[in-house]
């Protein structure tokens, strides 16, 4: 609150505590947009970039202060623009009304609509700043050249007290244009940390139970999931997630309110579990909620929640997934044998069994193995069923991202990466059924 109230200006004290009730630990950043964004009747700077990781606050941070300060703005999505006319469209419609709007032509150019603004600025003069926030900013880059420039001096084209906040998750110098462009002010939004979201997360709490149960539940579910996520959207849709799990025990009346350790005792294999479903959307809130319910009579342990387990993945990237198991668990001297038709017998003699006694390479782990040996098994496995096509590279830049392949090396060895596959036997085995493949057969531990 000290951070709003230091940079407050003209602006009442009632609506400021409205503003950081709204803010928790967001207060600094708050207010440090307040003293950029300066009196509502001066000019202000023509564009400031604000820039963060998911889910740190800047979208919030900004529509609270806009909406709750009354300040005239134009919100604009740059994932919901498809394309360069809806974007002007959006500004126009915001700030000026409907009207303004009809006055574009079909096809609007980028002079087309700084005409239609100057226009409308000069029918509505600005008694206080107009602002244009941009959501998604980094998409301007794949927009018509111009656009992102002039956007960044705005106000001195349209010669109106405007200015234009780019949010971004992405670092400025990764987002300047190489044509060059105007330097907008940049304000961090950095990442929530265990005890801010703590703080947060505990609000959220049930109005069945008291603020300190659900304080102690939240500080659970940060300790097991906080090494691998932070995002505030992911941790608190798990918290709504899982909250009932956490309470049964006490509906049951075998435990108090109290009594954490054994809460927990209740609740840690199960968060254990739907750690593996983090980012992974392959399971609903309601098929969820009937998986808690679902039991095995024999163990007693849930069925269905491994998020590997459900993972649907293109054509394409299944047979590249295999071909990166193979790779991984199979010696590189083996693959003639396996993909080469035609390759000869080989003489199992006493000295080459003697030769060639092996440990299982599955109890030694996954070997790393370079993109061509890759390359080569995933063309030999698909065989005639598909033609490959140049988005395989993409699709294993994606594999990459949802972990299914891990990539190693030094980073200066552009030019032959190197992978290892991260799933195990049983999820490659269950996968390749679904495309009609028997990878048992191609396995080296398996002859």
């Amino acid at each position: 609150m000290s951070g709003l109230l230091q940079h407050s200006g003209c602006y009442e004290e009632g609506r400021l505590l409205r503003v950081a009730e709204k803010l928790p630990c967001r207060e600094i950043q708050a207010g440090m947009l307040l003293s950029l964004l300066g009196e509502p009747g001066q000019y202000s700077f023509p564009s400031i970039f604000i820039y963060g990781h998911r889910a740190t606050g800047k979208s919030h941070v900004m529509q609270t202060l806009l909406t709750e300060l009354e300040l005239p703005h134009a919100t604009v999505s740059c994932v919901e623009c498809v394309s360069v006319a809806l974007l002007f469209e959006q500004v126009l419609l915001s700030l000026f009304g409907s009207e303004a709007t009809s006055l574009l032509p079909r096809s609007p150019s980028l002079s087309d609509f700084v005409r239609v603004y100057r226009q409308q600025c000069s029918l509505c003069p600005a008694e206080q700043t107009r602002y244009i926030v941009m959501e998604k900013a980094e998409l301007l880059r794949d927009m018509d050249a111009n656009l992102l420039p002039t956007f960044l001096r705005f106000q001195e084209l349209v010669d109106d007290n405007v200015t234009v906040i780019l949010l971004s998750e992405i670092v400025w110098d990764k987002f300047r244009p190489n044509t060059g462009c105007f330097e907008p002010l940049q304000l961090h939004f950095p990442d929530y940390s265990k005890a801010e979201l703590q703080q947060i997360l505990s609000q959220d709490s049930h109005p069945s139970y008291s603020p300190d149960l659900y304080a102690s539940y939240i500080n659970i579910l940060l300790g097991v999931f906080i090494s691998v996520c932070r995002d505030l959207r992911e941790l608190r849709h798990l918290a709504a997630l899982n909250f009932s799990k956490f309470c049964e025990p006490l509906e049951e009346g075998k435990v108090k309110e109290s009594d954490t350790p054994k809460l927990w005792r209740n609740i840690e294999p199960h968060l254990k579990k739907a750690m593996q479903t983090v980012y992974l959307r392959e399971v609903s809130s309601v098929q969820w909620e009937k998986l808690q319910q679902t039991e095995e009579k024999e163990t007693g342990v849930m069925r269905g929640l491994s998020a590997h387990a459900h993972v649907e993945l293109p054509y394409y990237s299944k047979f590249l997934l295999i071909g990166a198991y193979l790779a991984s668990y199979n010696p590189a001297r083996t693959d003639k044998r396996f993909f080469v038709k035609h390759h000869g017998k080989i003489k199992k003699t006493k000295t080459f069994m003697k030769k060639h006694e092996k440990t299982s390479n599955h109890l030694l782990g996954p070997k790393p193995f370079p993109l061509d040996r890759l390359l080569a098994i995933f063309y030999s496995v698909v065989d005639s069923r598909v033609a490959p096509s140049a988005s395989i590279f993409s699709q294993i830049s994606a594999l990459v991202t949802l972990q299914l392949l891990t990539q190693v090396g030094h980073d200066d060895q552009l030019d032959a990466p190197k992978y290892k596959c991260a799933v195990g036997l049983d999820f490659v085995r269950a996968m390749s059924r679904t495309v009609n493949f028997d990878i048992v057969k191609y396995l080296y531990d398996f002859l």
